[in-house]
């Protein structure tokens, strides 16, 4: 690149005389300048055409694929969709009822402690009941022995299954997945857990689905391994409100929702606080500004030679 440089250098500032006469190289870096403008527009037309026909090839291979065969969930208006909109903590409590008396049969929750649920759902004496009411395997004991005891707040929510391989036999070789983080695992998140919970159906002329599976065209597929969970009064709120399938798909999903992302609350209440701080110390950095430099952008400067 040096020598390139210089070579330029040479050949843009230095003369050479050859038999009396000056001679001045030039050095052509482009020829885009010299092209005639027909053939510029020939080829603007051309990149243009090239770019059209590439998204319309890449949009008709979009539009057949075969394997979009599940359906596109809906947004529905969850209460703690907006900007400042905090959870609806009765909806976690009842979906937290869901789970423990439906879902659970099934599916874990290991990433959630029974603390978890002091100050969203439960009080503190609730959560420990919660938690004494199952039994967590411990040990060994001075026996070499495992054993089980009352839950204590610090423990985590139970698995149903010994090991993923139990969890298979069970279920005709599926595997329940986790639920601690499922809205953040599948898209859509819980608008894509609502539509799954209450879109059991017949599959349509054409479709077979083979024994020990169910169709559900929410689910990639259309298969899917897991039985309809929520009917109408499989269950009893505690607060009395009626438990349709509607409401209970509703209720776990705003639970799974927090159980993905415990901090939504306390990060809205942060942003809150700090555009608040911000906006503040906005004004008071523009007052600042304008107050020190309007005398700096003000000055006028004036050249008075000597008499």
């Amino acid at each position: 690149m040096a020598g390139t440089a210089s070579r330029v250098a040479r050949a843009g500032f230095l003369k050479a005389t050859l038999s009396g006469f000056s001679i001045q190289p030039r050095v052509k870096f482009s020829t885009l300048r010299e092209m005639a403008a027909t053939r510029k527009a020939v080829l603007a037309a051309m990149g243009v055409l090239g770019g059209g026909a590439a998204g319309v090839a890449y949009a008709l291979n979009e539009s057949v694929k075969a394997s979009e065969l599940e359906l596109h969930t809906s947004h529905f208006p969850w209460p703690h969709d907006g900007i400042f909109s905090s959870f609806d903590h009765a909806s976690i409590r009842r979906g937290y009822e869901v789970y423990k008396n439906v879902c659970a049969a099934c599916h874990s929750m290991k990433y959630i402690a029974f603390r978890n649920l002091i100050g969203v759902s439960h009080t503190e004496a609730e959560a420990k009941e919660e938690a004494l009411g199952v039994q967590i395997p411990d040990g060994p004991d001075d026996e070499g022995h495992m054993f089980e005891r009352p839950g204590k707040l610090s423990d985590y929510f139970p698995n149903p299954y010994v090991n993923d391989e139990a969890a298979r036999a069970a279920n005709n070789g599926a595997l329940p997945p986790d639920l601690s983080y499922i809205t953040s695992a599948r898209h859509g998140g819980e608008d894509y857990i609502f539509s799954l919970l209450t879109g059991y159906c017949d599959p349509p002329a054409g479709v077979s689905v083979r024994e020990g599976l169910y169709y559900n065209p929410y689910f990639v597929g259309g298969a899917i391994g897991m039985a309809q969970a929520l009917y109408n009064e499989v269950l009893e709120y505690s607060d009395g409100t009626p438990a349709t399938s509607s409401q209970m798909a509703k209720d776990v999903a705003t639970f799974l929702k927090w159980a993905s992302e415990p901090e939504h609350d306390e990060r809205k209440k942060m942003a809150l606080k700090s555009m608040m701080m911000f906006s503040l110390l906005f004004v008071i950095s523009y007052y600042i500004k304008r107050h020190k430099w309007t005398v700096l952008k003000s000055r006028k400067f004036a050249f008075k030679p000597p008499q």
